[in-house]
């Protein structure tokens, strides 16, 4: 572990006594990485040994499945009613084994939980039509967004360039279009709603440490979150990052968090124990929906497609995401497994096949 301040190499507890006086801990993680959630459970445990109350803040659950979130803390939902009612799938498009390890410890501990993001839908709103013009975020009282530092907004080129250039802006400086500006407001708007939901929370539980999980991509160089929290007048904040989640862009920057925790080189194995398809899946009023297809994924080298539904997958009728997180969970590495989807007016007969092996990397289900 190592202290990105002048302290060099240190150890979790001599981190957590040196940051003693704040009350805000942000936890980077890469999704899919179950290294990076045994961190953060470890982490947790440590921060309640120093701290008599702990509130977890996690970005994958909306404002919206707070009562099942209460609901689990205390106890009086089983974990398949929990994730029901919190609509995990619906919401998050990862498996619940990576998080339940952090979830079941919260539930044992009686802390409580607190979603801190929004509907997906405002933040592609915010995308579409700009963040003034999304009545959602007015109603939930979050205000626009501190501007974007020219190192952040350099970083989220780099991630919006790769989509392409948009329509209508061919020949157009991407830097400059409508398109990336709504892009960085979009990401922003993010990086808004989720410091609210920790500033309120604070305010809620006033003695009270809270712990915030989210991607490392709002955590890093305090760019996100943190900048937003202190444009709201918190700043008692220490950021933590595995040294995995830290991206060779940010190489540049002195600082990508107080403190980066280097993790054991077979600390991912676990992490890759079944295979992925690589898709991302949204559930709509024509069924389940591929939003999109992960670049270089086993989604794509079968020929899948955003905007494809899935109608079928192992002969299996798929009615909703539960059903293909179910039966894509269940293949081994080397299985083949038929799809069958409804693209326009036609139904096409797809065939997955699964790598004998796990890859060094993969991408989400």
């Amino acid at each position: 572990m190592t202290d990105t301040g002048d302290a060099g190499p240190t150890t979790l507890a001599a981190t957590l006594d040196r940051f003693a006086d704040r009350r805000v801990f942000l936890l980077g993680e890469h999704h899919d990485n179950m290294a990076h959630h045994r961190w953060e459970l470890q982490t947790l445990a440590a921060v309640l040994g120093r701290r008599s109350r702990i509130v977890i803040a996690l970005e994958m659950f909306p404002r919206s499945s707070q009562a099942a979130l209460d609901q689990w803390s205390a106890g009086t939902l089983s974990e398949r009613a929990f994730l029901e009612r919190s609509r995990w799938r619906q919401v998050w498009r990862y498996a619940p084994d990576l998080y339940l390890p952090v979830f079941r410890f919260a539930r044992m501990q009686r802390m409580p939980m607190v979603g801190i993001n929004v509907d997906a839908s405002v933040t592609r709103d915010v995308d579409r039509q700009g963040f003034a013009n999304v009545r959602a975020l007015a109603l939930l009282g979050i205000t626009p967004p501190a501007p974007a530092a020219a190192a952040y907004r350099d970083y989220l080129f780099e991630s919006f360039s790769r989509h392409g250039t948009p329509n209508g802006e061919a020949g157009m400086n991407l830097r400059d279009s409508p398109a990336f500006v709504r892009f960085v407001e979009s990401q922003q708007t993010w990086d808004r709603v989720m410091a609210f939901g920790i500033r309120d929370a604070l305010a809620r539980h006033p003695d009270a440490t809270v712990v915030a999980i989210m991607g490392s991509g709002h955590v890093l160089n305090g760019w996100g979150v943190e900048a937003q929290l202190r444009d709201l007048g918190v700043s008692d904040v220490v950021s933590m990052l595995p040294s995995d989640a830290v991206p060779d862009c940010a190489a540049v920057a002195t600082r990508p968090a107080a403190v980066v925790f280097g993790l054991p080189p077979d600390a991912e194995a676990d992490a890759r124990d079944r295979p992925r398809l690589g898709v991302w899946l949204e559930q709509t009023d024509a069924g389940v929906v591929v939003k999109e297809v992960g670049k270089g994924s086993v989604a794509e080298a079968t020929g899948l497609r955003a905007g494809d539904t899935l109608v079928q997958i192992g002969g299996a009728a798929c009615r909703g995401i539960d059903d293909a997180v179910e039966r894509i969970g269940r293949e081994p590495f080397g299985s083949w497994l038929p799809i069958r989807v409804r693209r326009g007016n036609a139904e096409l007969e797809l065939v997955a096949r699964f790598p004998p092996e796990a890859p060094l990397e993969e991408s989400s289900r």
